[in-house]
């Protein structure tokens, strides 16, 4: 197997809050929705893509986008290890480069204990975990190795076989791509996924970052397990799928329906 700041509280009880996140976990971000556990049922972490360390204002502008589509949702842009955003977060740790590195077994737990304390402050709701790209591939990683810390799970863009989308990048010509890696292959952690989660897959149809064969064969394998799996390609569209429209649609579908019973005979539409 490849083996692969502290913030202020800005609301009282009850209230819609947008802005950063209070003191949860150990990872910063901001946070949008109502704040109160009794009025959340759906609590949505979102992680971001590989970069040079800022993340953009449209990552926290897909978690209110989110928020406001979704009733009684939670949505959180959370910030990867070592990462910072225009609002003045920044999160603890080193982030890794961009050459598919960043998903080690360090990284991925801090985004797991970040969870944990959300969960704790909300524990009735139903936890939806979407990922863009490298943050895909940790969701799709972190299922597998932290089975059950999540119900659903959403990957847009994902590079989910990791040695096979890296020796794609490197033909690309992009550098860094043929040094060996500690990350984990999203691929290789299937078997950990808990029967009872909900995994979606979006990819773009001219995705030429991640193409659809690298999200394919991990919703292949998910449905050879019996896990419940949603497949699909957008035309039309490219890489960048976290504010999109279709996005947005799976996780209200997650949020709305009840927790699945993982069928016997799950297949992958093409």
């Amino acid at each position: 197997m490849r083996w692969l700041s502290p913030l202020l509280l800005l609301a009282a009880a009850g209230c819609v809050t947008h802005g950063p996140s209070p003191s949860i976990g150990t990872l910063a971000g901001q946070d949008f929705g109502p704040s109160a556990p009794r009025d959340v049922r759906t609590l949505i972490l979102l992680l971001h893509s590989d970069g040079d360390g800022a993340v953009p204002a449209a990552f926290s502008g897909a978690a209110q986008h989110l928020a406001d589509a979704i009733p009684h949702a939670r949505a959180v842009a959370l910030l990867r290890p070592g990462y910072h955003d225009d609002a003045g977060n920044h999160s603890p740790g080193s982030r890794g480069g961009t050459s598919g590195d960043a998903y080690t077994a360090d990284r991925i737990g801090a985004v797991a204990d970040t969870i944990r304390s959300w969960r704790a402050r909300y524990p009735q709701a139903r936890t939806i975990l979407v990922g863009q790209s490298g943050g895909a591939a940790m969701a799709a990683a972190l299922a597998g190795l932290h089975p059950g810390l999540v119900d659903g799970v959403v990957l847009a863009g994902c590079p989910c076989m990791l040695p096979e989308w890296r020796n794609f990048r490197a033909k690309q010509g992009h550098v860094g791509f043929g040094i060996p890696v500690t990350s984990f292959d999203p691929l290789m952690t299937v078997g950990g996924v808990a029967p009872a989660t909900r995994i979606a897959l979006l990819v773009g149809a001219d995705d030429s970052e991640t193409p659809q064969r690298f999200s394919r064969a991990y919703a292949e394998a998910l449905a050879l397990r019996g896990i419940a799996t949603d497949y699909r390609v957008l035309p039309g569209r490219g890489h960048e799928l976290l504010g999109d429209t279709d996005l947005i649609d799976a996780v209200r579908r997650m949020s709305a329906d009840p927790a699945p019973v993982p069928p016997s005979n799950a297949t992958v539409a093409p």
